[in-house]
């Protein structure tokens, strides 16, 4: 108990969240931005192109999101470790992490390398599999990449430098604009491949980002205390256990909640282009309004792992309530925004009538569940810090995959509501994962409060 730091306050509190959040929404918003800036170059070239490119973002997004999930394991470890005043260990967390990522990386390389196989029985039409195969086949080689930058950037966020993944973040959708231009139109001795040149210009681009990112930590006197590159460390079979065991369950906590997402256009598709397009736009506007609570989880992730290190239950528990306080300020605002623009947001995305009248509907159905997506996400991210995952991974499986889907379907194939029943399923889920992942925070603080 002696490295307990002294009580903390609100004020400084608020400071360190918003000090961590505001450089990791940025580059959330960076992230999303790079599958953006794909979508509309393919979609300058052709339909097909585009829809090529929607069916290999579609695979490869639950892969990605999957094994760089895994990797969030290295921020709670991380946080720990810095709580407990062990720089050490630190170092051995980065380096051991490092390890982790770079063989879940060739393993879901070696996965991406093997779907377009499954193209055809997917029912992808015969016209679109060459392009979406090859567009797999190539972004397959940049997975370590992906995995080892998450990795790099839980240990440089979790130390308290977000920032440097922010710049990285941004100057790399600057880059992708003129890499996929040079591999969709051809350059020099690089062939024309078109929607397919964006798999091989993102690839590079995630190699270009985690070589930046080691360069940078390498060299800068922020990261000298914590140099996980002072030395070469073989593989350590109980740091990699360790790893696995709190970072799969997050992997796959995010897997389940992504793809009930992704899911819900193939529910709705017997209903109609037209329904399908308003149900795209309305979750297309919906995650990018969802980088907000996501980023304070991470931040609350760290500083709740901080002082989970510490053994500072008092200051923890601040912090949580803290961090729930805010995330529901940050709903209450994005509802309103919602609520006041609906009609204008829906209009940058298409100027069909019947769309957008479908759209503007099924938006005041996300309006409905925004405070409980904040607070599960910020009791998943606290819950993170304490590095307990496979409860949570459990509970979000039981809200999405047992309750809100067959919920869904029910509600929109067998009922007259339509499009609107898969999204009652969704708040239904979504209210069953807070009410639950709220509980066990519960739970997990009294138990520790009996440990004083």
């Amino acid at each position: 108990m002696s490295n307990v730091s002294p009580v903390t306050t609100f004020g400084f509190e608020l400071k360190k969240l918003f000090h961590l959040m505001l450089p990791i929404l940025v580059t959330q918003f960076s992230q999303a931005g790079l599958g953006l800036i794909d979508t509309i170059m393919a979609g300058h070239l052709s339909a097909t192109d585009l829809a090529a490119i929607a069916v290999g973002v579609g695979l490869w997004i639950p892969v990605m999101l999957l094994f760089s999930g895994i990797m969030i394991a290295t921020t709670p470890l991380v946080a720990e470790a810095n709580g407990a005043r062990t720089p050490e260990k630190i170092a051995t967390i980065a380096r051991q992490s490092l390890w982790v990522a770079l063989i879940l990386g060739v393993i879901a390389g070696l996965i991406l390398q093997l779907l377009p196989a499954t193209l055809p029985l997917l029912g992808v039409p015969e016209s679109l599999q060459p392009k979406a195969g090859l567009f797999l086949h190539s972004i397959g080689f940049g997975m370590p990449a992906v995995t080892m930058y998450a990795a790099l950037r839980g240990y440089s966020e979790a130390i308290g430098n977000p920032r440097p993944v922010t710049v990285i973040s941004l100057l790399a959708l600057v880059l992708l604009v003129p890499l996929n231009y040079i591999f969709m139109y051809g350059l020099g001795s690089v062939p024309a491949l078109g929607s397919a040149g964006c798999g091989f210009a993102t690839a590079i681009l995630q190699w270009l980002m985690v070589i930046t990112l080691a360069l940078y930590i390498f060299k800068n006197k922020a990261y000298q205390r914590t140099q996980p590159f002072t030395h070469w460390e073989k593989i350590n079979p109980e740091w990699m256990k360790r790893i696995l065991q709190l970072g799969f369950p997050i992997g796959l906590a995010i897997f389940f909640e992504v793809s009930i997402f992704s899911t819900a256009a193939i529910v709705l598709s017997p209903l109609g282009e037209t329904i399908v397009a308003a149900h795209q736009i309305a979750i297309s506007v919906t995650s990018q309004l969802f980088m907000i609570p996501m980023s304070l989880a991470i931040a609350l992730t760290i500083r709740v792992g901080t002082y989970y290190g510490e053994q500072n239950w008092q200051a923890m528990r601040k912090v949580q309530y803290l961090g729930l306080i805010t995330a529901t300020i940050l709903a209450i605002l994005t509802m309103i925004l919602l609520w006041v623009f609906r009609n204008e947001i829906v209009a940058l995305y298409t100027s069909d009538m019947i769309v957008t009248q479908i759209a503007v509907y099924l938006i005041l159905f996300a309006i409905a569940y925004q405070l409980m997506d904040a607070w599960q996400i910020s009791a998943a991210g606290c819950l993170r810090g304490m590095q307990d995952t496979k409860g949570p991974m459990w509970i979000t499986m039981l809200a999405y995959w047992v309750i809100a889907f067959p919920v869904g379907v029910y509600l929109s194939r067998f009922t007259e509501m339509g499009a609107a029943g898969v999204w009652v399923g969704l708040i239904v889920g979504l209210s069953v994962a807070c009410v639950l992942l709220l509980a066990r925070l519960y739970s997990n603080n009294r138990r520790l409060s009996l440990k004083v």
